[in-house]
């Protein structure tokens, strides 16, 4: 029977992984894997975490199921994380939350429920948006459509083309909206963007669907989701889903956890029940590893603290990174303007060059991005700026 099924394609990152690892020249860069990574290209386990994990495991004395919602302290400690401890909705009993496995967990499960709202609901993506969020979505049997985002003249966002867009929207759309760090552009919504989109979806009716991946290493734990919060404050519904892979480091343990924001907390109580089903027939309860750390972490006064130092020493790195790569570039007289590097925000950019000279600066430099020319400004390190900005002037001229 299988003999029915061909091959797919191979996944063109994880190709792009295999090339780096082959090739043996020394001065190899690799800026397409999406990670953070320390100037010695190491992604470490943050030392907050560390002794969360070593305090974690002196205590624990089951490996019990934790039941439908997850770590219940993880869970409350991230709802207050990305909405912040005055919340309405929380204050409220206005939102029902769940962890999941990791922020393409909370994606999934957030698509079979808007799925589940009916079968004439389509959900509008950023042009372009990250890689992964068309298949999350697709998968759950929801319709994608596009909204325009990126300017690629400028490097930043095109928020008039994506107002007018959304202007056509109405009660049968969702929209997926990044919350901060756009991946793959770097290029933010302002907060009077945010504050416009709210204005629409009220006037249209349409829901917003907020990925969150990147809180904290944008412009500050609070900063990055001052647009976030303004929105569930100035809305009735919204679908939030957060991963904790990047702030926390915890990729491999795979901890998210989808919110979903109601009219009222009979809607959000009935909400819970749905959301925990999705899940039970998806996975039936989520890893709890991730959900202890943070929880320890979170509601630990002295940890959290170094969490908070930690992600902001990763903050800045990136933002003196891409200050490095532009005064490099500009020393060289680059024909190309790359000045929106440093008006981006987070680990990724878009460079704005074309296929042809991303394959060349493989090909002959041994510096590797994806063919859209994203790269992760963290996959940078301080001894490889000049060499990188040498490249692109051969190849941008």
């Amino acid at each position: 029977m299988f003999e029915r099924l061909e091959a797919l394609p191979a996944d063109s990152l994880l190709g792009l992984i295999a090339l780096f690892r082959e090739d043996s020249n020394p001065q190899k860069v690799d800026l397409g894997v999406g990670v953070y990574r320390d100037e010695a290209g190491h992604t470490a386990i943050m030392s907050a975490i560390q002794k969360a994990s070593r305090e974690h495991m002196e205590t624990e004395d089951s490996k019990t199921y934790i039941g439908p919602v997850g770590v219940v302290g993880f869970v409350e400690g991230i709802k207050k994380l990305v909405l912040g401890e005055q919340s309405s909705a929380i204050q409220q009993g206005h939102l029902a939350a769940i962890q999941t496995p990791g922020g393409c967990g909370a994606l999934r499960v957030g698509s079979e429920l808007i799925r589940r709202l009916g079968d004439e609901l389509t959900v509008w993506v950023s042009d372009p948006t990250w890689a992964n969020h068309v298949p999350l979505i697709q998968s759950a049997g929801l319709p994608i459509q596009s909204y325009p985002y990126f300017d690629a003249s400028t490097g930043m966002v095109n928020f008039e083309a994506m107002d007018e867009q959304l202007a056509k929207l109405g009660p049968n759309d969702v929209v997926l909206l990044h919350g901060c760090c756009h991946n793959p552009t770097g290029a933010d919504l302002s907060f009077e963007h945010w504050q416009r989109i709210a204005e629409r979806a009220n006037k249209q009716g349409f829901i917003p669907y907020v990925d969150i991946a990147y809180q904290g290493l944008g412009d500050g734990l609070e900063e990055d989701v001052k647009g976030v919060r303004y929105l569930s404050e100035n809305i009735q519904e919204m679908v939030i889903a957060t991963s904790c892979s990047k702030n926390f480091g915890l990729y491999r343990e795979r901890t998210g956890a989808l919110m979903i924001q109601t009219k009222s907390a009979t809607e959000a109580a009935a909400i819970q029940t749905q959301i925990q089903d999705v899940a039970r027939a998806n996975y039936s309860m989520s890893p709890a590893y991730g959900g202890h750390l943070v929880d320890k972490v979170l509601h630990n006064d002295e940890l959290r603290r170094e969490w908070q130092d930690e992600l902001n020493a990763m903050a800045t790195r990136v933002k003196s990174l891409r200050a490095g790569l532009l005064e490099e570039i500009n020393k060289r007289d680059i024909a190309k303007d790359f000045s929106f590097i440093t008006q981006q925000k987070g680990m990724f950019t878009y460079l704005g060059i074309t296929p042809e000279q991303v394959s060349e600066l493989r090909r002959d430099y041994s510096i590797y991005m994806a063919d859209s020319s994203r790269i992760n400004v963290a996959g940078l390190n301080t001894q490889c700026l000049g060499y990188v900005a040498d490249a692109l002037k051969k190849v941008c001229g």
